[in-house]
């Protein structure tokens, strides 16, 4: 592809005044603007129903930045500059002159620069819209060019192994698979894009990195927030597919490939994919003893009372969607057998993290009374940025005594503030053309065929083994017996005096 700065982009979002938009996309293409990263001449072109001024549209997409960008309250002239560049468009997605309207822009952007230019289309909409702008696009002949033109689908994609396969099909009717860009936002955080560079850049994990050595391996996400206004599509979801089925399995597949030939974009995402089919499949008796399902009570997070799940709006009052789940999986390859992947996240609890904590095995030859604590690498992903590393040293003195101590890499709070966020790694790939940290087609279909079974049996016994929580605790008691026969509690990053 030519050079990214001198080859011009045309940047349309569709679903301009949603949340996703406002928080996270124009923050984000801002923030890529004020840097310099995104080409000379480009333009953005948000589409939404609604009949706006599109003066008071651009205050509004401001007033978005000042609030959640990186950077603070934007530059009064580098705004005004990047403001330009920005153009409304009301138009129903279901309507033929939308996309007629937006081919005209399009077109006459191409005009104004005498070539035509690379074309990325964010679906920042709901599911149901995916293939009626897929459609529109490709009956226009929009997005046709197989090497600059791209569209960047959010998840969900499918609710289900058969409705992904569908969508797949439908997609690759209309472009081609490389112009297809599955976005999972959490494949984009700082952290995340380092234990690629951790596992394959130091040799010195290779020789341990496997179940010679390994104990076990957790991942685990924690929000405090409840589901909040998401109550109508949350609770036809939960949070299997919400966050186990995509965040999570992509973790498992960073953090256990096998090691790439090259750093490019398709051998990475062949070894993923690879991975992700050996992951065991359980069988429905399996589902019960090595999943937990949990869903959140009346209680109290951050000092503030939280109405039980199925008191929230929009969700079913008798309600069994899961806001909590706990699952053990294995892989069934040479270097996993008979490791498992502890993989847990869950909504109310006390705290905010997101945590990968690799256990080693313990000294199989102990000459010391008080060699009491194994090996353990913890990789956290958010909000704290670390990697820590416990292990034994004897403590100052006349005695040989033990004690646990970690060494960590920690991001500079200098460095924190300029970290670029997820999305605007992610938007810079897109534009790039790199693929390497979007998924394919196989290998989300290879996430559900993970997850089906479990959602199957839930499906079939709806009540069965559903264990509550109150808000603001640590979830069930059952999640905790899940890992107690390799740890007693889940692993978080440690608390460190300061």
């Amino acid at each position: 592809m030519k050079d990214l700065k001198s080859f011009p982009a045309a940047i349309t979002i569709f679903g301009a005044k949603g949340d996703l938009t406002n928080r996270k996309l124009i923050p984000a293409l801002y923030n890529l603007f004020l840097f310099g990263h995104l080409p000379v001449k480009f333009t953005i072109l948000c589409i939404d129903f609604l009949a706006l001024n599109e003066n008071e549209f651009k205050k509004d997409l401001l007033t978005g930045v000042n609030t959640f960008s990186r950077t603070g309250q934007a530059e009064e002239k580098k705004w005004n500059e990047f403001a330009a560049k920005l153009f409304y468009i009301q138009g129903d997605f279901q309507k033929p002159d939308t996309f007629k309207h937006l081919k005209e822009k399009l077109d006459a952007f191409d005009k104004l620069n005498n070539q035509r230019g690379s074309r990325m289309f964010y679906f920042a909409v709901a599911p149901r819209f995916i293939e009626v702008i897929s459609n529109g696009l490709y009956k226009l002949k929009i997005c046709n060019q197989v090497k600059h033109d791209r569209i960047v689908v959010e998840k969900p994609f499918g609710t289900d192994l058969k409705t992904s396969k569908e969508l797949n099909r439908f997609l690759g009717k209309r472009f081609a698979e490389s112009q297809i860009y599955r976005i999972d936002h959490y494949l984009g955080k700082e952290t995340v894009q380092n234990i690629l560079a951790f596992r394959f850049a130091n040799y010195v994990f290779e020789p341990l990195w496997n179940n010679k050595f390994i104990d076990h391996i957790q991942i685990s996400v924690a929000e405090t927030v409840g589901v909040g206004s998401r109550g109508g599509y949350y609770d036809s979801s939960g949070a299997l597919r919400d966050m186990i089925q995509n965040h999570l399995l992509q973790l498992l597949c960073i953090v256990s490939m096998e090691c790439p030939a090259a750093y490019k974009s398709e051998i990475i995402r062949n070894e993923k994919t690879r991975l992700m089919k050996r992951v065991r499949v359980m069988s429905p008796g399996d589902v019960f003893k090595n999943v937990i399902r949990g869903q959140y009570t009346a209680g109290t997070v951050d000092n503030q009372p939280r109405p039980a799940y199925r008191e929230e709006a929009q969700v079913a009052p008798g309600s069994n969607t899961e806001t909590f789940v706990a699952a053990k999986f294995f892989i069934d390859n040479k270097r996993w057998k008979g490791v498992p992947f502890f993989l847990g996240t869950g909504k109310s609890l006390p705290r905010q993290t997101s945590v990968i904590a690799i256990q080693f095995k313990d000294s199989p030859h102990k000459i010391f009374k008080d060699d009491l604590e194994p090996n353990r690498l913890i990789i956290g992903i958010q909000p704290e940025l670390e990697i820590s590393f416990l292990f034994e040293s004897k403590v100052p003195g006349l005695q040989m005594k033990l004690q646990p101590v970690y060494m960590d890499f920690v991001y500079p709070d200098a460095k924190k503030e300029s970290m670029p966020e997820a999305y605007e790694a992610l938007l810079l790939d897109v534009l790039e053309g790199d693929a390497t940290l979007f998924m394919r087609a196989d290998q989300v279909d290879a996430a559900w065929k993970v997850v089906m079974p479990i959602i199957n049996a839930w499906k079939k016994y709806p009540a069965k083994q559903l264990h509550f929580y109150e808000a603001g605790s640590w979830g069930p008691k059952a999640a905790h017996n899940l890992v107690r026969p390799y740890v007693e509690h889940w692993c978080s990053l440690p608390v460190k005096n300061t």
